[in-house]
């Protein structure tokens, strides 16, 4: 069989368009390779990031590994698409002539058609699922509508699109067909679903459908915007059982004039925020992404920050550094004077805070049980996470697997449940009750 390389960089978001194209080509007669540097695939497809300097960097550093494979003739023909593609096209062509064709993010039909394959309309909400069958992303918007001033997003991917509840439901009643148990919804703005087509926000709703489909086991929902955060979500979190109890919302700073410089709102709707969560949801997760550096963060701004790390106590973080983007408002308007040393710093700072704070939550699990889901095995353990966790970017359960009887021995997707022996900084360890 026919075999294509598909290379996916950058967010999940990604993931999802690579899934929906790989269906296309299997639809086609070919075999879909994900992520892989075999070379038995005579035809690479390269899905890019653009959004900030390093997932650039990482793309341009991708595409040239490719490209001396094709001047060594260990591949035929290399395509490149999706957000960096998007941006730069007129300056990759002229740098990167090797590469037979570039294109943007919406134009899995001409990628399709230029390989010299049939587009097949019939598989709109189909994908090839490139995670653990056990759980997939469903993108439920594509765009974003928000004025954040250092993000290229909007001008990159466009306004704001949600796909219809009624389109949202059969593709997820596909991926439940094909084994998936946990869905992460994913949008660059989960929290304004429906605005655009249905004139008011309509993630409740959906999350409500979802929850009904069999076989679909847990919800997830992540990036949601805080701004304008619909109370009817929270609501919907805390009633229903198939929805986590965790959810991602990237707050990015705290401090009043950094936040204002950033256009993302102010710190008073932050804290109402998270203690109505809190208050609603007693148990839930709260994951967020942080953003140091910014111009006009001086001292001042980035001790507010730290202190907001250490009161909050978020049960997962993640931190950036900032980074220029050309075409946005921050690089347009304000000089990127603080030093990358600096920025660099600061990210170390606050992720030591974040280590302390992890390791004090989870040593608090000891002793508890939870139901998780087994995600994969490596070496001598079981790979699980608790409905707390999100893959690939939070804790892990690991279970010695010479505990546990040959005869009773999970398999990849099932649920079980564990008792917490032990706990390290971003680990948990746990045998099987």
């Amino acid at each position: 069989m026919k075999k294509i390389n598909l290379i996916t960089l950058g967010c999940s978001k990604n993931i999802v368009d690579s899934e929906c194209l790989s269906a296309q080509f299997k639809a086609n007669g070919y075999q879909v390779i994900f992520d892989s540097n075999d070379t038995s695939a005579k035809i690479a497809v390269i899905n890019t990031c653009g959004f900030i300097a390093a997932a650039k960097e990482e793309s341009i550093n991708t595409i040239m590994r490719f490209v001396e494979a094709k001047r060594r003739g260990d591949i035929e023909h290399l395509f490149v698409f999706g957000c960096l593609a998007e941006r730069y096209a007129n300056e990759l062509r002229a740098e990167i002539p090797e590469v037979d064709s570039f294109f943007g993010v919406k134009n899995l039909k001409d990628i399709v058609a230029t390989i010299g394959m049939q587009y097949k309309k019939n598989l709109i909400g189909e994908r090839c699922v490139s995670t653990p069958k056990h759980y997939a992303y469903l993108k439920i918007a594509e765009g974003c509508n928000r004025s954040c001033s250092y993000c290229a997003i909007p001008f990159i991917r466009g306004k704001y699109q949600s796909e219809s509840i009624e389109k949202l439901i059969d593709e997820a009643q596909f991926l439940a067909r094909q084994g998936v148990k946990e869905l992460l919804v994913i949008a660059q703005d989960t929290t304004y679903y429906g605005l655009d087509i249905y004139k008011k926000q309509k993630l409740a709703d959906l999350l409500n459908k979802l929850s009904k489909i069999s076989g679909i086991d847990w919800i997830r929902l992540h990036y949601a915007y805080p701004s304008d955060f619909p109370e009817d979500v929270i609501t919907e979190i805390a009633s229903n059982p198939k929805i986590c109890k965790y959810i991602d919302i990237p707050f990015q700073h705290i401090n009043n004039n950094v936040l204002k410089n950033m256009r993302r709102g102010n710190n008073d709707e932050i804290y109402r925020l998270i203690e109505n969560l809190r208050q609603q949801i007693p148990d839930i997760a709260l994951r967020t992404t942080l953003l140091t550096g910014h111009p006009g963060e001086d001292e001042k701004a980035f001790e507010e920050l730290k202190d907001f790390v250490k009161n909050i106590k978020f049960d997962r973080l993640g931190v950036f550094a900032y980074s220029e983007e050309e075409g946005t408002f921050s690089a347009k308007n304000f000089k990127d004077d603080i030093h990358k040393n600096t920025k660099n710093a600061r990210v170390d700072e606050i992720m030591e805070i974040q280590n302390t704070i992890s390791k004090e939550l989870n040593s608090k699990k000891t002793g508890k049980e939870y139901r998780v889901i087994i995600d994969s095995i490596e070496n001598d353990y079981l790979i699980a996470r608790t409905e707390y966790d999100s893959p690939e970017i939070d804790n892990e359960v690991l279970i010695s697997l010479s505990a546990i009887p040959k005869n009773k021995m999970p398999e990849t997707g099932d649920f079980v449940n564990v008792k917490i022996i032990s706990s390290e900084d971003y680990d948990l360890f746990g045998e099987i009750i």
